[in-house]
């Protein structure tokens, strides 16, 4: 087999590959033979057919067929000889396709670039430390025991933190608006869920009141249409209901804790507050690692990889949203591209960082990372065998083993320093 190649631009290869005449022409006149003992033209017997008809009727298309295959199979072969890796999948183009002649064909395609490990030790990397609090203990229980709140109807007029169930029809310039109405809404007065202005004016009112609320949709209103104009709710008031959160027996029970123990829940959800935490510290140093990282290599990225990358983050945004695979037209691909390109670039920088460091993912990292994650689950058995039942799955956590160890390694070479924060100012940050 012939091949030359070409470097065409920086990550841009072209391969001219020769298939011997024999190997097509010999292929083709196979499968034109079979053709014609199977098939059906009218004036012939079935199997009867001559075979210079079947031929001069399905030669063509036959050989455009093989042709495909072999290409396709030379192809291959081709980057294994030459030991190159494409990027994304080849334009291929035949450039001489002669019968009696060797076929000549082209593979133009992306290649990865070749990446060198920088020197990461005059990189400065905060490593962040908290504790989880009596006073952040007691802002989650306050926050557990609100999710679980109850309301009940009160005779008297609505305060801040009440909850009123309404009806209200909006009105702009006496014109009804597209999501403009609702009934029997309930609304908790303070919590910022309607327009601003709109929870103050329900202040003081009682069931049966009718009020007309005047409000002005912000300018940067996510409908356009109605940023930055005024609105007229005419609103009627069905109940007035206050919030009454369970006391602390009462959570411990909701929370499935055994005899509704409140010193036991403590200790499970500072428990639960502590992973949280470790976690979200891991996150933090991992994002400055990578953004160190990526600011110390210039990366060219191929544009296949991208497209390739891009496509993934559609299928996973279709899957998580419940769509079908119509709805990717609709997604352009400007959505994903500066994530999917930042995705690549990490890729093949943390590739050349394991590359040069020599770092694997052994059993018993991948176990540890495996029981680790489990540990949160009330059958962490059964969510283990479920990774290690499955070689894509099992490969996730392999690699964020390696990618573990490419922190580790980053920060084994850069300049650590320590940095005090709290509880609530990294979970806070975590959100954003």
């Amino acid at each position: 087999m012939q091949v030359s190649v070409e470097t065409t631009s920086a990550l841009e290869r072209k391969l001219t590959v020769s298939i011997p005449a024999e190997n097509v022409d010999t292929e083709a006149q196979k499968r034109l033979q079979q053709l014609a003992r199977n098939v059906k033209l009218n004036g012939f017997r079935p199997g009867k057919v001559p075979f210079k008809v079947v031929k001069k009727r399905f030669g063509d298309s036959v050989r455009h067929e093989v042709l495909g295959e072999m290409m396709q199979q030379y192809f291959y072969q081709a980057i294994i000889q030459e030991k190159i890796t494409p990027a994304g999948a080849p334009f291929v183009e035949p450039v001489k396709n002669e019968e009696g002649e060797d076929v000549e064909f082209t593979a133009t395609f992306e290649v990865y670039p070749e990446i060198e490990a920088q020197d990461m030790s005059k990189v400065t990397i905060e490593q962040f430390t908290a504790e989880v609090g009596d006073e952040d203990l007691n802002e989650m229980l306050d926050t557990l025991r609100e999710q679980r709140a109850s309301w009940s109807e009160v005779k008297r007029k609505a305060k801040e933190g009440d909850q009123v169930v309404i009806d209200f029809s909006g009105t702009i310039d006496g014109e009804e608006f597209s999501g403009g109405k609702a009934e029997n809404h309930e609304l908790e007065i303070g919590s910022g869920a309607m327009i601003p202005g709109f929870e103050d004016q329900l202040v003081d009112t009682k069931a049966g009141d009718e009020k007309d609320v005047t409000v002005t949709f912000p300018e940067d209103y996510h409908a356009k249409e109605l940023a930055g104009k005024e609105a007229v709710f005419k609103t009627t008031v069905h109940k007035v209901n206050k919030k009454e959160l369970p006391k602390v027996g009462e959570l411990a029970e909701a929370l499935g804790v055994e005899d509704g123990n409140i010193n036991k829940m403590k200790e499970d959800v500072k428990a639960n507050m502590q992973r949280e935490l470790k976690n979200a510290l891991t996150s933090k140093v991992k994002e400055q690692v990578m953004n160190a990282l990526i600011e110390a290599h210039e990366v060219d990225v191929p544009k296949s990889a991208i497209d390739g990358e891009i496509d993934a983050m559609r299928k996973q945004m279709i899957s998580q949203y419940g769509g079908n695979e119509d709805m990717a037209a609709n997604l352009p691909a400007s959505m994903f591209e500066e994530q999917a390109t930042r995705r690549v670039k990490l890729g093949l920088i943390i590739g050349s960082v394991i590359k040069s460091k020599e770092l694997k993912a052994d059993d018993e990292d991948i176990n540890n990372q495996l029981e680790e994650m489990a540990s949160v689950y009330e059958q962490p058995e059964e969510v283990i065998n479920w990774y290690k039942e499955d070689k894509s799955r099992l490969s996730q956590i392999e690699q964020l083993v390696l990618e573990q160890k490419v922190v580790d390694s980053v920060l084994a070479d850069a300049k650590v320093v320590d940095k005090e924060t709290t509880f609530k100012e990294i979970m806070n940050q975590q959100g954003q």
